[in-house]
């Protein structure tokens, strides 16, 4: 499986807009590949839709892709969108598929940006430390590393509220399993937004 996450920028009082165009083109006749979560960002950078599909075939990704490139009207948005990214990425072999449903109603959308030669490292630590913190990583929705660009992963968690959150954080650091081991120094930037779903989300 591999992933896109598509950031549509927009006014703020044009959110609900802009995400009702995007269910209508992920349902399209013509799309391809699987919605796994739509969201508004809520804290961090503010007016912003974040997409994730799932696409068993890299060329539908490429397909998909091309669909909104040529498109006068991009995710049936374009009238209110003032930026649109796109970018595509893989899973870390090891994790689960995306579980997708009910997952606290709360998602944190984490991306660092790696230092060169940093994701071959990342990847160990995450390996190693994913089942010593199984407390918090359970709410570990996915981690993608990204496939164009700039090295870097992107991680989603989902949480019942902020304080549970940090509570879990709170609890992983004192006991020493989180962060992984060495992960930290492949870090050369790190964003954080926390987004709230949008729609009919299938992950909410």
């Amino acid at each position: 499986m591999l992933y896109e996450l598509a950031t549509l920028s927009c006014p703020l009082l044009a959110l609900g807009h802009a995400s009702e165009g995007v269910h209508a083109w992920v349902d399209d006749s013509e799309a391809k590949g699987q919605l796994m979560g739509c969201w508004r960002t809520e804290v961090g950078m503010l007016g912003r839709l974040i997409v994730l599909r799932g696409f068993t075939a890299p060329e539908d990704m490429t397909a998909e892709r091309r669909r909104a490139l040529l498109s006068a009207n991009p995710f049936n948005a374009g009238g209110v969108v003032t930026a649109l990214e796109m970018d595509s990425y893989a899973p870390f072999p090891f994790l689960a598929p995306i579980r997708t449903g009910e997952r606290g109603g709360l998602y944190e959308i984490r991306t660092y940006r790696l230092k060169p030669g940093g994701l071959a490292p990342t990847l160990s630590a995450w390996e190693a430390a994913i089942e010593p913190a199984r407390t918090y990583t359970e709410h570990l929705v996915v981690n993608l590393y990204a496939l164009d660009g700039a090295p870097r992963i992107t991680h989603i968690w989902a949480f019942a509220s902020l304080q549970e959150r940090a509570a879990l954080r709170a609890q992983a650091y004192g006991d020493g399993v989180w962060p992984p081991k060495g992960g930290p120094d492949q870090i050369a930037e790190a964003t954080s937004v926390i987004a709230l779903p949008q729609g009919v989300s299938p992950l909410s």
